[in-house]
């Protein structure tokens, strides 16, 4: 995708809150997400942020503030999930998308800007909801260094599976609990077996721990029998979210020989609630290849542009905040931070690989990227690598305590943006969920 005027990292909007340092959502970003006022019985409908404020396309739609295939495109915003907006394709996306920068650039002035800015919801007073209706979920497994990480776990002496570095490995997860942001969850129950024992125990998750993750939202489908070649690929994919991939490893682990994740995995996924557009990530598209010395993709997994810019570099950072935290009005404290550059297989490979086989992807369709860790142990993006399995305490500086995986009343942050100079900075807002007891206890 070629740089254009939104990308002009001098743009400024009228409105101040876009403008401001740090900001996660300026007037180069405008994520889409789904929404309603808090507090008020009223319909979720499409919106996307910018500054400290939501765009209500429902309002934009209405009152008629943009033409042409934009009209077209905010139109298919309108419903309580985005998935007609994503079926639209590129071009509807890049029109709503334009149009939209166009009316909140300073300067701007008529009745379609005089029309967006009385549509302006404040963040604050919003809630919000899972961006599309999401029918379903797929969970890859495709960071070289999160790989080796927990195989040391499992399998001390053959840490990395023989496939790992030919095909991004992926399996099919539960979209039904999959959830936003701020939507706390029970500890699970299920079965585990005990280090030395010879029958498995049933009971709470005792080793409960987050993943680091990336999702990204399927566009346009393809149909049954047809794959979607790499080169293509991107035309499929509408954008990107920060995504939490709990696992309860103790039930894992003893449900994966011989298949893979289940119980361990379907409980809860959380998702932030914007999508930030590929087109918003094109200044940080990056080359991606695989060491020299190492296998090479083969050709169906191969392109010149996933070569050229394959790879995103999102900056990302894991807090935890304990009841402790919260009760003495401490910050949280940093568990990691990486950048999603170090994945081992980008996601227009990850599309490739998925559909290959005739799989019809769909457009809402939920794709994660596995964990995303980097080379270095404070880059682990799972608790199993920071505390080596277990047998490591993680210091928590701010309260004092300790983990080596979750407890009740923890607090998981997920953060990500992208920045360099020359370049606004586009963040992708926070992912956050609380551990409840488990149900009983």
């Amino acid at each position: 995708m070629e740089l254009n005027h939104t990308h002009d990292v001098n743009a400024r909007s009228w409105l101040e809150s876009a403008n401001a340092p740090g900001t996660d959502f300026p007037i180069q970003n405008l994520p889409f997400g789904v929404f309603r006022r808090a507090g008020i019985s009223e319909a979720f409908r499409g919106g996307v942020a910018i500054g400290d404020q939501v765009i209500d396309l429902a309002a934009v739609a209405r009152e008629g503030a943009v033409s042409g295939p934009a009209a077209q495109a905010v139109n298919a915003c309108t419903g309580d999930a985005l998935n007609d907006f994503l079926a639209l394709g590129p071009a509807a996306w890049r029109a709503l998308r334009h149009a939209l920068f166009d009316l909140l650039k300073a300067g701007a002035s008529g009745p379609g800007m005089n029309a967006l800015r009385d549509s302006l919801v404040p963040q604050a007073e919003t809630e919000m909801r899972v961006p599309t209706r999401v029918g379903n979920y797929t969970d890859f497994y495709t960071s070289i260094h999160h790989a080796r990480n927990v195989g040391r776990v499992i399998r001390p002496d053959d840490p990395l599976t023989p496939n790992f570095q030919w095909i991004p490995i992926a399996y099919h997860g539960r979209a039904s609990s999959v959830v936003v942001s701020g939507t706390p969850f029970k500890r699970p129950m299920g079965q585990a077996m005990p280090p030395g024992a010879s029958a498995p125990i049933y009971g709470p998750c005792r080793r409960l721990d987050h993943e680091l993750e990336l999702g990204f939202y399927i566009g346009p489908g393809n149909n049954l029998g047809t794959p979607i070649p790499i080169a293509e690929a991107e035309d499929h994919i509408f954008g990107m979210c920060l995504l939490n991939d709990w696992s309860a490893r103790d039930h894992q682990f003893w449900e994966m020989n011989p298949l893979g994740p289940f119980l361990g995995k379907n409980f809860c996924t959380t998702v932030s609630p914007w999508i930030v557009t590929m087109e918003a990530l094109a200044p940080y598209r990056v080359p991606f290849a695989h060491p020299a010395d190492e296998p090479q993709p083969l050709a169906y997994l191969t392109s010149a542009t996933n070569s050229q810019r394959g790879g995103v570099d999102v900056q990302l950072e894991v807090l935890i905040e304990s009841r402790q935290h919260r009760e003495r009005a401490v910050a949280p404290d940093r568990l990691s931070a990486t950048s999603f550059r170090h994945q081992y297989w980008t996601i227009a490979q990850m599309v490739a690989q998925h559909s290959v086989g005739g799989c019809n992807l769909q457009p809402g369709d939920l794709l994660g990227t596995g964990t995303i860790s980097g080379p270095t142990p404070e880059q682990a993006g799972a608790m199993v690598e920071l505390s080596l399995g277990g047998t490591r305490s993680i210091p928590l500086p701010g309260t004092g305590e300790a983990r080596t995986f979750l407890e009740d009343g923890d607090a998981i942050i997920l953060r990500g943006w992208c920045e360099k100079p020359g370049a606004a900075r586009i963040g992708f807002g926070e992912n956050r969920g609380e551990v409840l007891p488990a149900i009983g206890t």
